[in-house]
């Protein structure tokens, strides 16, 4: 029950466990203050509080996140891109502070997404489109390298103002493919588990199910794929068993490395 609120919570913008650990920290936070206030009586005036700014629950956090699908999926395939070297890549819609910034921190990147992008960052070119519409011919074809991370699960389910289009992720994916060039690389990674809808946030997707849909048009390359428990399984093999089970995840992230043939 308490999950389930929770969850419910979440719908509205309201974490429950961060409100939780905030409510645990007043009292060490007015304890905390006092000691301050009492201390600044005898070292002088250079420091005075003229302001509050609580952060009740960072002293119950651990340091930092280093792990979970973002962490390690941003991380694996912007060093595959660095290793890799590709004349041109293009991203669509994976997170600009994770993935976007890792890379641009090394070579140019264009970034396409359905929304909008007024900051101009160095080594980033924005692109507004909709992956679902028909492709622009100045994208057919315009890159040697391409990623899509956490994205193509959204795609079609109005969650950021996108038409809700039941197959959305297929088009997607034929549109993804007329942007990549012969023999260029295509990094993909998508939730994976049981295959359902949780609308309107995501679609998860069996493994077997995306595999199917590589045949004939990407060698696989490469399977990595983030647990339940948020930990990477780098290089893993694609055997029946596994596939079947979908690696044992019920909310995993597939990190796929795909090569377009011809």
């Amino acid at each position: 029950m308490i999950r389930k609120i929770a969850t419910i919570l979440t719908w509205f913008g309201i974490d429950l466990s961060t409100f939780l650990r905030s409510a645990k920290g007043v009292i060490p936070f007015m304890r905390d203050k006092a000691a301050f206030k009492k201390q600044a009586q005898h070292a002088g005036h250079d420091f005075p509080i003229k302001g509050l700014w609580l952060c009740l629950s960072d002293r119950y956090l651990e340091n930092g996140t280093a792990t979970g699908h973002y962490f390690h999926q941003d991380l694996l395939v912007a060093r595959r891109v660095f290793e890799n070297k590709p004349e041109v890549h293009v991203d669509v819609g994976s997170s600009v502070k994770g993935f976007v910034a890792h890379v641009a921190v090394f070579r140019p990147i264009k970034v396409l997404d359905i929304r909008s992008q007024k900051s101009r960052v160095k080594n980033i070119e924005f692109i507004q489109a909709d992956m679902m519409q028909s492709l622009r011919q100045e994208l057919v074809e315009c890159c040697d390298s391409l990623s899509c991370l956490h994205a193509l699960e959204h795609f079609g389910l109005g969650r950021y103002g996108d038409p809700v289009n039941h197959d959305g992720h297929l088009r997607g994916l034929e549109n993804l493919y007329r942007a990549l060039k012969p023999n260029g690389k295509f990094y993909l990674s998508v939730p994976i588990g049981k295959q359902r809808v949780e609308f309107n946030a995501h679609r998860v997707f069996d493994v077997a199910y995306l595999l199917e849909i590589f045949k004939g048009k990407y060698r696989v390359d490469c399977f990595s794929y983030v647990d339940d428990l948020g930990e990477l399984h780098e290089n893993a093999e694609l055997t029946s068993s596994w596939v079947g089970e979908n690696f044992g995840c019920v909310w995993g992230c597939g990190i796929f490395e795909l090569t377009k043939q011809k």
